[in-house]
Parts: C-alpha cells; structure tokens; sequence
C-alpha cells in the first residue's frame, strides 16, 4: 500500500470515522481505524462492534492494500504534520511510514484480516428523508433520551413508521419528546435506535439539505449521509406504550410566548443549584403566569404575560430543566400549553399542527 493525500481531508475523514472506534477492546483491531486504498480511493472504517463508521477521500493511489491503524494516534501524527499533502506507504513487516515536509513517522499497523466485517443490512425496507427533516426530528426528540440504562431500550430513540408518517420518540421516566413527518414510503416498521448513534448522525448531517437513505434491517440500522455510511446496532426491549401517557383530556389551555416564558423559568432558577434543588412553581391566570422559585438561599417571583381559557388559578410545579430543555426545542414563537391537572403531565404543543408533542411530568408540591 502506497498512496499520497491532501493532509486536511485526511484529517476531517478520521476524526469522523474515530467516533467509532473502541477506547478499549481486547481485540486491538477495535482501537484502530481500517485503511483500504482501491480506484483511487483512500477508504476509513471505524467499528465497535455497537457503531460503525465508514467514509472514502480522493487520494493518489501508487500500491492498492489495507492495513488497521491505532486511530488516536495515527490521527494525532497527522493533525501535526507540517505540509498539505501527506505520503504513507506499507512495508512488508506491517509498518506504516508516514512522511510530510521534513517529519516522518513510522507507526506500527495491525494485518487489516483481523478487523472484523461490519454487518449487512437488507434494504428492503429503506426510506428517505431530507437531511433538514431527520436534523429537526433528532434534535427535537434526542434530549429526551435516558442517560442512564436501567432499562437499555429507552437509551435510545423509537422510529415508528406507519401510514406514511414517520414519529420519533424518547423518554426518560420524566419527560417524553415526539416528532412527526410525513414520508412518501408506505412501510410499517417499528425500531429503536441507541442515542448514540443518532448524536453521530445528527454531527455529520450537512448544512444544505440533501436526501439521506435510512435501511433498517431486523438488528441493525444504515445511515448514508453523503459520503459517510453510519451502521448501527438497533436496541432490543419493550419501549414504553407512550401513547398511554398522553393525557386524553385537557381542562385548560394556554397560549404563551416560547422566548419569554423560558427567560422567565431561567431568572427564577438562578436560585436553584445542584445542592439546592427545588421545583419552579406556575401559576396560571386567564392573562398571565406567575413563575416562582424558593430555596435556603432565597426567593425568586416572576410574571409573563399569557392568553387562557383558565376560569380559576390553577398552580402546577415541574423540574426547570425538563421545561426549559421542552421549549427550547419547540422552534416554536409561540406554544400551546396543554394543562389536565396538577399531578398529570404537562403538555407542550404548536399552536397549529401537530409535528410535535412534549411532555414534562409534574412534581407534587404540600399543597397537593
């Protein structure tokens, strides 16, 4: 293997595809990153066996072969390099020598036979969405995704596609997020992808809106997002029936500027802190909101202003974050606030339309 490249996409290619390498295998091949030089084409493979990530750069092609790198170092060599173009070539005892300006390197390579294949997937059941679309949806639903995995399944996002639509959504045991689009493919597929996954997609996501190709097989997942093809393990277990948590009946309604309400639920929070946690107490009035907040340190009260069909006062208290972390995500001027009492969830819609729904679990307060 013998090839020269331009130093930059060298670069940009392995720190994309290092994302999924593994920090630490008992299989040294998870550490490094595949090259394969053919058709006058570097190509990069990072896998963890969970995420894999493949690209190909345009390069000089002398010697076509392949051989496994240790993926943080040979990208920090690079990075490092003095010139714009770099030359690498293959010895016979799998050492790699690499050479820009006046620094060289020689890096030891592990025989490419040792890293293992990435799985197949049937895309039989493939679907497209716009690259604007799949960003909005990930980024509407992913902050909802659990941390923790005391149950896996819901460390990840559900797909649900069905009548030619296609709904996201996460839980955490505190909030839910959903985001709905329509598609043009009529399929009935129902899978959960790892959280993870989706943060890769969304970062390598481009800036002007293209079609993205999404194959979803019985266990793994295929993104293709321009020149990079993300595989993914899909996670098994029963996600929650989440349609049973969306309170079927609404006894209030409120309108409410997005911007306004979430600076508001911001000031009073400044009280609260990592030691002193408290809930952020509403109470909602026909016109306006009145956002509250006390702890050892303080206290802290603010109005905005609102429309409501409210009759009496109705006070409800929720975790800042779960809220504020809600609105933020709406891309919404205004949002509806959907209210079925002070112990039900609170729900967080569009004023028109329904391609998106939040919901944030109320906290009990004395009162109640």
């Amino acid at each position: 293997m013998k090839f020269s490249c331009e130093k930059n996409k060298l670069v940009e290619a392995l720190s994309n595809v290092q994302k999924a390498v593994a920090q630490k295998s008992t299989i040294p091949a998870l550490e490094g990153v595949l090259l394969t030089t053919e058709n006058m084409k570097i190509s990069f493979c990072g896998y963890n066996t969970e995420l894999g990530i493949t690209t190909n750069i345009p390069a000089q092609i002398m010697e076509e072969g392949s051989i496994v790198l240790n993926a943080h170092l040979f990208t920090e060599i690079v990075r490092k390099l003095p010139n714009d173009f770099v030359e690498i070539a293959l010895d016979d005892n799998y050492v790699v020598h690499i050479s820009s300006g006046k620094s060289s390197f020689e890096l030891m390579g592990i025989d490419a036979k040792e890293f293992p294949n990435l799985p197949t997937v049937d895309a039989s059941s493939a679907f497209e969405l716009s690259s604007d679309i799949l960003k909005s949806m990930i980024r509407q639903t992913i902050f909802s995704v659990a941390e923790t995995d005391s149950k896996p399944v819901h460390t990840g996002t559900l797909f649900e596609i069905k009548n030619k639509e296609i709904t996201l959504v996460s839980v955490d045991g505190y909030r839910m997020a959903m985001r709905t689009e329509p598609i043009k493919e009529d399929l009935d597929l129902r899978f959960v992808v790892p959280g993870k996954t989706l943060r890769e997609v969304l970062r390598l996501l481009p800036m002007e809106d293209e079609q993205i190709k999404i194959s979803a097989g019985m266990r793994h997942i295929v993104f293709e997002v321009g020149d990079y093809i993300i595989i993914s393990r899909l996670l098994e277990g029963e996600f929650l029936d989440y349609k049973s948590t969306v309170p079927k009946t609404i006894q209030n309604t409120v309108k409410v500027s997005t911007q306004e309400f979430i600076d508001s639920i911001e000031r009073v929070s400044l009280l609260i802190t990592d030691r002193l946690k408290s809930p952020v107490r509403c109470v909602f009035s026909k016109d306006r909101i009145n956002i509250s907040c006390v702890t050892t340190i303080g206290k802290a009260d603010d109005e905005v202003a609102c429309s409501s069909d409210i009759k009496s006062d109705f006070e409800i208290a929720f975790n800042n974050k779960y809220m504020s972390d809600a609105l933020r995500n709406t891309d919404c001027d205004e949002v509806e606030v959907q209210l079925s009492g002070a112990l039900s969830p609170i729900k967080i819609v569009p004023k028109e339309g329904n391609s998106f729904l939040f919901l944030v679990l109320p906290v009990r307060i004395k009162a109640q």
